[in-house]
């Protein structure tokens, strides 16, 4: 059932990735961040509170912390859902399996202290073979897939969904922290959105409101409900996976959102892909797989990562 629960979730995500596309011809990034906040607010005290679930913390700040860098990871991801192909967008973002690689090599190397072995001889740290080669056909795919745009506008897009995935793996070990504490799914995920809410329209301040479109502005809520939706979905999925084999099936799921991605892109949006954005897509997704295996040694349990 987790494995139902997950595609679920991509399918939402990818639907939603839709609507920003959509939205973003009336809606600056900053605005969608900001409707898709308040909707969200309202949706999620409802549910809430139909759960009986308590909306007070103990860890406001990391909930702060975790909402802030989700909302940067949030405005990239519409930036660049705006000014590239849904799938592309899709597919940078998800590369948040290969920023947490890096991070796990780095953290290595920092850690590691210098001191002679038993023969005098200094003892290098682990080369970390596997999630090296991980990282490289990750970023390999990504210079695949951006290719046919490096020498246009759409670079300059292309760097801002790299920064979304960046900013996600960030994210997503602050929700690892909070799941360890104890914060139940809703109330996560509600401070999010009352994040995005928050940072969004204090952005929209400065920047300006856009001109209200009129019936137009209808794409606004499904923006809102079905990031919630989709939230909550990708939670329940990771909560009913009791085993490690069921965790990283549910893990690698998420990278069905990249195929759901792709099909509306191209049927939808007319969008062309070729031959090197399908291989450059295929091979991301490879090494976001292989480095959530590698990962899931050292973390048998992990919570969802947030959109």
């Amino acid at each position: 059932m987790q494995a139902l629960w997950m595609v679920l979730a991509a399918l939402i995500f990818a639907t939603m990735g839709v609507c920003v596309k959509i939205a973003s011809v009336w809606f600056s990034s900053a605005e969608l961040v900001f409707y898709r906040g308040l909707i969200g607010i309202v949706f999620l005290a409802l549910l809430a509170r139909s759960r009986g679930v308590s909306l007070a913390t103990r860890y406001p700040g990391m909930h702060a912390w975790r909402s802030l860098i989700g909302v940067v990871s949030l405005g990239a991801w519409f930036y660049a859902i705006a000014h590239l192909p849904l799938a592309t967008s899709m597919t940078l973002n998800y590369m948040s399996s290969v920023w947490i690689a890096v991070f796990l090599i780095g953290g290595a190397l920092l850690a590691w202290v210098p001191l002679p072995g038993r023969d005098g001889r200094v003892e290098r740290p682990p080369l970390q073979g596997p999630l090296v080669l991980t990282v490289v056909a990750g970023f390999a795919g990504v210079v695949m897939m951006l290719r046919p745009t490096l020498g246009d506008r759409q670079a300059f897009a292309g760097l801002i969904g790299l920064l979304s995935g960046l900013t996600a793996a960030f994210a997503y070990m602050q929700v690892v922290a909070l799941s360890k504490l104890g914060e139940p799914e809703a109330r996560t995920v509600f401070y999010f959105a009352l994040g995005s809410a928050v940072a969004g329209g204090v952005a929209t301040v400065f920047g300006g409101f856009s001109e209200w479109p009129g019936i137009q502005a209808l794409w606004l809520l499904p923006v809102g409900v079905l990031a919630a939706l989709g939230q909550l979905c990708m939670t329940r999925a990771y909560s009913t996976a009791k085993t490690e084999g069921g965790t990283l099936l549910v893990a690698n799921l998420q990278y069905s959102g990249i195929v759901f991605a792709a099909l509306y892109s191209v049927l939808l949006f007319g969008d062309r892909i070729d031959t090197w954005g399908w291989a450059g897509m295929a091979l991301i997704v490879s090494s976001g797989i292989a480095a959530t295996v590698l990962r899931q040694r050292a973390v048998p349990k992990a919570p969802a990562e947030e959109h």
